[in-house]
């Protein structure tokens, strides 16, 4: 079943909430915006996300894709994410969606 705009909205409107020093799962996401699967959320942050904080969405891990590793990080730390052997911290870091 295709994605449809009012999904691919729901997800940037949900990405856009993340407040700095904070991040969310791919899943987190997925589960509040009513997608069946975060592969949904991660299909839309690489094709509609440039002007989100797309560094704050993470695999379930803890850890960033492997092709955004060091940026993401970067940019998690210089926030205040807690970060600790290249994976974020999600028991102190991670946002709950209302």
């Amino acid at each position: 079943m295709p994605t449809s705009d009012e999904q691919i909205e729901r997800v940037r409107d949900l990405v856009a909430t993340i407040p700095p020093g904070r991040v969310a799962t791919y899943g987190d996401i997925a589960a509040a915006a009513g997608l069946s699967t975060p592969r949904t959320v991660g299909w839309i942050m690489r094709t509609d996300a440039a002007d989100l904080p797309w560094h704050r969405v993470i695999g379930a891990s803890g850890r960033p894709a492997a092709h955004l590793t060091e940026r993401q990080l970067r940019l998690l730390a210089a926030e205040g994410v807690p970060v600790t052997g290249g994976r974020v911290n999600l028991r102190t870091a991670r946002h709950r969606f209302p």
